[in-house]
């Protein structure tokens, strides 16, 4: 039988993954480790969603590794992309080889007594359990649940005689082609579904309770291709990445301190984009401030074009019931469809929606707090991966496998076995996400909390982050560190406050 046991196991085997497990092996490289995956493939994320367009909102210069170049020319790369580029990275340096597919893990359970984790994952295929054990956990399984999207109670959903689709489960059989189709909800997904599907369908709608920030961009950067051709790859990557981290830094944070300013601005963008009859005033002036809700991107104004030509079209108001034919809306108008999309969100989950315990005690997520970003108060050598909700995952990905690698390092210098975030009383506590998108405000009670200050502050701030995790001191205050003590025949995990 093999090996069972672990220096260090990572969950998940996406973008943060593969990314995770090259840092391991690169930088730590006394330790064993093993990735577990619930699904039959890597990928993750890229490989699960497959409806029309599919593609990144951010661009591939910082949502890809810092390791390893963006060799492809579109900047907002298509999904089929982004996951060749993630298996290739795995095949390279292969990680491919320590992966264990259709491993759903369902249990994490921690042992103080000889400071290790033991991982419960269902075997997809047998549906039996297996059990490893290991000193660290790195997760990367993101945090939304792989097996549902949201889709809401639709009043009289039962009534419709045409198809209803969530896009996280999008039928291989689809065939949209000539048909009426709707698309509910305006973010990043309805976004990217309605001129694509505009190209086949017959007509293409996109339903929206209250509109939406949207920004085109050009889906390569000219920049990035100029440097490209007078800079060896790796030279030329990393100043585009640092350019594009610059420039959503400085874009973000003009947002937050001047909002009536961005909002004027982007409001003659959309002018621009989509005329001067358009009735921007309805279908694009958001009652929320550019950035209090995820900012979406559109390549080369692709459904700008599809507004335009007819193809597609936008409607805002609230569905009243579904009928046989379609949707009924509130207004009293009926929008005939053959195909409901439902672009509704996600549902999010932490750590997979795996239980936790710690000494047989068992932990609530929701009561816990992040200490900076990627660990969880009270519960000993485990690292989350959570990237930035204003800027590319991998960017905050790559520094928290990074950071994991430091603490590693460190315990073994100083023979440490456990590392433990502790959080002082007098810490507020604040939401874990800050922002106020729907799929962030149900799940809010099930996601750990964060600080008002340093180390339980999330400051969604790569240039900060880098500075504190990079080159910030490993044994801050938040964390308790320890070391096994004989005690009689037993053993016990005495403890040292940094």
């Amino acid at each position: 039988m093999a090996n069972q046991h672990f220096d260090v196991l990572i969950v998940g085997a996406g973008l943060s993954g593969i990314g995770a497990a090259y840092h391991i092996q690169t930088y730590c490289t006394d330790k064993t480790y093993a990735i577990l995956e619930g699904r039959a493939s890597i990928g993750g994320t890229w490989d699960i969603f497959r409806y029309p367009g599919i593609r990144s909102d951010s661009d591939m210069y910082t949502l890809g590794y810092s390791f390893r170049p963006w060799r492809e020319d579109k900047s907002l790369a298509d999904g089929p992309s982004i996951l060749s580029y993630v298996k290739s990275t795995a095949a390279d340096y292969g990680i491919d080889e320590k992966i264990r597919f259709n491993h759903w893990v369902t249990r994490y359970d921690w042992s103080s007594a000889d400071a290790t984790w033991t991982v419960t994952a269902k075997n997809q295929k047998t549906g039996r359990n297996a059990c490893f054990t290991c000193n660290f956990i790195i997760n990367c399984s993101g945090y939304y649940r792989y097996d549902q999207g949201y889709m809401p109670n639709f009043p009289g959903v039962e009534n419709f005689k045409g198809r209803l689709i969530h896009p996280q489960h999008w039928p291989e059989d689809l065939d949209y082609s000539g048909k009426r189709v709707v698309v509910i909800g305006s973010g990043a997904t309805a976004v990217t579904l309605v001129p694509a599907m505009a190209q086949d369908a017959a007509q293409v709608t996109m339903l929206q309770r209250s509109p939406t920030w949207i920004v085109s961009l050009p889906d390569v950067d000219l920049i990035a291709r100029t440097l490209n051709r007078v800079l060896p790859t790796k030279a030329a990557y990393q100043l585009t990445r640092w350019k594009n981290v610059g420039l959503q830094t400085l874009f973000f944070q003009a947002c937050r301190r001047y909002p009536k300013l961005m909002r004027k601005l982007l409001r003659q963008h959309l002018r621009s984009q989509l005329g001067r009859d358009f009735d921007i005033d309805t279908h694009f002036n958001p009652s929320y401030d550019p950035w209090d809700q995820r900012l979406c991107l559109v390549p080369n104004g692709d459904l700008f074009r599809a507004l335009r030509k007819g193809s597609a079209n936008v409607v805002t108001d609230h569905i009243d019931t579904f009928t046989e034919k379609g949707i009924r809306l509130k207004s009293g108008e009926e929008l005939e469809a053959d195909i409901v999309v439902s672009a509704t969100g996600l549902n999010l989950v932490a750590l997979g929606d795996a239980e936790v315990t710690v000494d047989k005690q068992k932990i609530a997520l929701g009561d816990t707090m992040s200490y900076k970003g990627m660990m969880l108060s009270n519960v000993p050598n485990l690292a989350l991966v959570v990237g930035y909700t204003n800027a590319s995952w991998t960017l905050k990905a790559d520094l928290t496998s990074e950071y994991v690698c430091r603490i590693l390092n460190y315990m073994d210098r100083q023979g440490y076995e456990a590392c433990t975030p502790v959080v002082d009383d007098d810490v507020k506590v604040e939401p874990f996400i800050d922002l106020d998108s729907g799929y962030v405000l149900r799940a809010l009670d099930r996601l750990p909390k964060q600080g008002d200050r340093k180390p339980w502050k999330l400051y969604q701030n790569y240039l900060l982050d880098l500075v504190n995790l990079r080159y910030g001191r490993v044994d801050d205050s938040g964390l308790v560190f320890s070391r096994l003590s004989p005690v009689g025949d037993n053993a016990t995990l005495a403890e040292q406050r940094s």
